[in-house]
């Protein structure tokens, strides 16, 4: 990849392997790097572990989310979901196990995937996109047997309680849509955006955990929700379009506009912004599957993703 290409990358999605191990990340050109983490986190790394020992393209578009299952990387692009088994990734193997399309409302519709989730009570897997709807299908079969219907914008981003088997999926309409997975049907609808005096139309991103508060972001700020009494709690003071955050502990650290990581007190109070490589940022994920590879990435508008071993800063980043 010549260097105009890298000035014009932006990471999108990230996953890390079920052993914890290796990290895959997805760009705008439609390729997966893989990276050794116990490569790049060794007291012998060189500049030459921290480049992927991997890097293919997996789609003709941009890779917007990854997750992992126990045993494969799933990825998803424009219209299409494709399976690539970890094992064989570490072997340097790029055969795609399957890949699958969901049944959308006609032929000519390639609306980009943005999310995807795995419901663990029936190992099924939900994917939320540009046609705004909810596609769900069952991992034995790779057939898609139900299409959840009621957002009238782009669905960006889908969380799973187990504890009440609800799926939650925020999009670009402003809502927040709350499902019954046993039954397919609506619960609830939080209409984030009459509690927003700027509202701008952004995406909303959420996270459920723990139980029972619900975070979202997109614009214009980012909000702490509790889920019994549908109202916010926490309004966070944060400049810009959030697009990720993750509960840790007793903080939740948020990603978007800005070249920083931002930590913030669940009362609303922002603690900490961490400084980034990238001028912008898409994706932060928290590898916590074991104590050797405890690691945070953030990507972004930057062909390099940088790892904080210490959460209040960076120490190394991986590079495309």
């Amino acid at each position: 990849m010549g260097p105009v290409e890298l000035l014009h990358m932006s990471v999108f999605s990230q996953s890390f392997s079920p052993c914890g191990r290796f990290l895959a990340a997805g760009n705008n050109y439609g390729e997966i790097a893989v990276f050794s983490l116990s490569a790049a986190l060794s007291p012998d790394a060189s500049q030459a572990s921290q480049k992927p020992i991997l890097n293919f393209t997996a789609h003709d578009g941009p890779v917007f989310s990854l997750l992992s299952t126990d045993t494969h990387l799933l990825s998803a692009g424009n219209g299409e979901i494709s399976a690539w088994s970890w094992a064989e990734l570490i072997k340097k193997s790029t055969k795609a196990a399957w890949t699958r399309k969901p049944s959308y409302e006609t032929s000519l519709e390639i609306p980009e995937i943005n999310a995807m989730i795995i419901n663990p009570k029936d190992n099924s897997l939900i994917v939320g996109g540009g046609d705004n709807n909810i596609h769900i299908m069952d991992m034995e079969t790779g057939i898609f047997k139900s299409v959840l219907k009621g957002h009238t914008d782009y669905i960006h981003c889908l969380c799973f309680k187990e504890r009440e088997e609800e799926i939650l999926s925020g999009g670009e309409d402003g809502a927040v849509r709350i499902w019954d997975s046993r039954t397919n049907r609506p619960v609830h609808c939080i209409e984030v955006f009459k509690y927003e005096m700027e509202w701008h139309n952004a995406p909303i991103v959420i996270k459920c955990y723990p139980f029972p508060l619900q975070l979202c972001g997109g614009g214009p700020s980012l909000s702490l929700w509790h889920l019994r009494s549908m109202s916010p709690t926490s309004v966070f003071p944060l400049p810009g379009c959030q697009r990720e955050a993750v509960f840790y502990q007793d903080l939740i650290m948020s990603v978007g506009e800005g070249p920083h990581v931002s930590h913030c007190l669940h009362g609303g109070t922002v603690k900490a912004q961490i400084p980034c490589t990238p001028s912008s940022l898409n994706t932060l994920a928290l590898n916590l599957k074991n104590t050797e590879h405890r690691v945070m990435t953030v990507g972004g508008s930057s062909h390099q993703i940088d790892v904080f071993t210490n959460f209040s800063y960076k120490a190394f980043s991986l590079s495309f």
